[in-house]
C-alpha cells in the first residue's frame, strides 16, 4: 500500500510537470506497465482528482482544472486536520506563523478535489479567530466540519450539550460562526428554545442527527463575534464580576492575558481597562494576582474588602512563620504571639 500511494503521488507530480503525457511515457517515468498506469488513474479519478484522457495514438493524460499546484494526497480527515491544523496556527499570534498558515491554507483549498475543497472552505469561511489562548482542546475534527457545514448551509442542528457539571441537555440551534482560541472553540448560534443567542464549547457538543430545515440567518448579536464570545466566556458565565485598572499598557496585559481570562480596554499610555469574572469575590483576588501586574480596583467596592481581609491574613501568615524560623526571638514582655507587631 506504501509503495503503491508513493507511486500515485509521483504520478501526480509528472502530471503536473507537463500539459499531457502520453501512457507509454508515464508508464517507462513510473517503471511500471500501462495497464497499471491505467489503474492508478482511475485510483486517482476515485479520490476526486480531475485526471483527463484523450484516445487514440496521439492521446494521453492530462490533469484537469483545479490543480494548478502541487495535488497532495490525502484522505478526507487527513485534509480536515491539515486545516484545522492550519487555521489554529493563523490565530497563535506569534509573528510570522499567522501570514504564513493563511497562505499555506489557500494553497491546499486550491490543490484539493472539489468535494474535499467545500468542506474545508467552510471550515475556513465559518471560523473567527480569537487571539491569545492558552492550550489545546480536546475537539473531533469531524464535529467542526459537521458544525462549519451547518453554519455554511444555514441548516438547523440538533446536538446534547454537557455544560461543565457534566449534566446534558438536547438543544436546537440555528448556528451562525465557529469562534476559534488557542485553547477553545466556540459555537455561536441562535438557541430555538430559549429564543437569544448563546455561545457553545465544541468539546462539549454531541450531534444528534438528522439537521435541518434551512433558516434565514439572523442578525448576530455583535459585530465583533470574538470580543462577543470573550465576554461571555470571561465574565457573563460567571456569579461575580470584577473591574480594574491594570497599570501596565495595554499590549503588555495583552501578551498575558488570554481572552478567555477577561477583556481589556486602553486606558492612557501606561494603563488598561481589565474585565473579568470569577466564582467569588474571594476567588477572584487570587485571579487577579496571579496576573503578575499591579492594579486598582475600579469595581464591585466590596472587592477592595476582601482584598483588605486577605492582605491581614497574609500579614498574619508572614509573622507566624519568621517567629517559628530558627534562631527568630519570641515575643517580648507584654506582647502577644499572634497580631504582635501589626499595625
Amino acid at each position: 500500500m506504501l509503495e503503491t500511494s508513493a507511486r500515485l503521488l509521483r504520478l501526480l507530480s509528472l502530471l503536473q510537470a507537463h500539459r499531457e503525457w502520453s501512457g507509454a511515457d508515464l508508464a517507462g517515468r513510473l517503471g511500471v506497465t500501462a495497464r497499471t498506469v491505467r489503474r492508478d488513474v482511475e485510483r486517482l479519478r476515485e479520490l476526486g482528482y480531475p485526471v483527463n484522457a484523450t484516445p487514440g495514438t496521439g492521446g494521453g493524460y492530462q490533469l484537469g482544472a483545479g490543480a494548478e499546484l502541487p495535488p497532495l494526497l490525502l484522505d478526507d480527515d487527513e485534509a480536515v486536520a491539515v486545516a484545522v491544523g492550519l487555521r489554529t496556527a493563523a490565530g497563535q499570534g506569534i509573528e510570522g506563523i499567522g501570514e504564513s498558515s493563511v497562505r499555506a491554507l489557500a494553497k491546499l483549498e486550491q490543490v484539493l478535489p472539489n468535494r474535499l475543497r467545500r468542506r474545508v472552505g467552510a471550515l475556513n469561511a465559518f471560523t473567527v479567530p480569537m487571539l491569545r489562548g492558552a492550550g489545546p482542546s480536546a475537539v473531533d475534527p469531524a464535529v467542526l466540519t459537521e458544525l462549519a457545514n451547518a453554519c455554511r448551509d444555514s441548516e438547523r442542528l440538533r446536538f446534547e450539550y454537557r455544560d461543565h457539571t457534566g449534566a446534558a441537555t438536547r438543544r436546537t440551534v440555528e448556528p451562525y460562526r465557529l469562534v476559534c482560541t488557542e485553547r477553545r472553540w466556540y459555537l455561536v448560534a441562535w438557541d430555538v428554545e430559549r429564543e437569544d443567542w448563546r455561545t457553545f464549547r465544541v468539546d462539549r457538543v454531541t450531534p444528534r442527527p438528522p439537521h435541518g430545515p434551512r433558516f434565514t440567518p439572523r442578525t448576530p448579536p455583535d459585530e465583533n463575534l470574538a470580543e462577543y464570545v470573550s465576554r461571555g466566556v470571561s465574565t457573563g458565565a460567571y456569579a461575580t464580576n470584577a473591574v480594574v485598572r491594570l497599570l501596565v499598557p495595554l499590549e503588555e496585559a495583552a501578551a498575558r492575558i488570554s481572552p478567555s481570562a477577561g477583556t481589556l480596554e486602553a486606558s492612557g499610555e501606561d494603563s488598561c481597562v481589565l474585565r473579568t469574572g470569577a466564582a467569588s469575590l474571594d476567588v477572584m483576588v487570587v485571579h487577579v494576582m496571579m496576573m503578575g501586574f499591579e492594579f486598582e480596583v475600579l469595581e464591585p467596592a466590596g472587592l477592595g474588602d476582601v482584598i483588605r481581609a486577605h492582605r491581614d491574613r497574609l500579614s498574619r501568615v508572614l509573622e507566624r512563620s519568621e517567629q517559628g524560623a530558627p534562631g527568630a526571638a519570641g515575643p517580648g514582655p507584654g506582647e502577644s504571639s499572634v497580631g504582635a507587631g501589626v499595625p
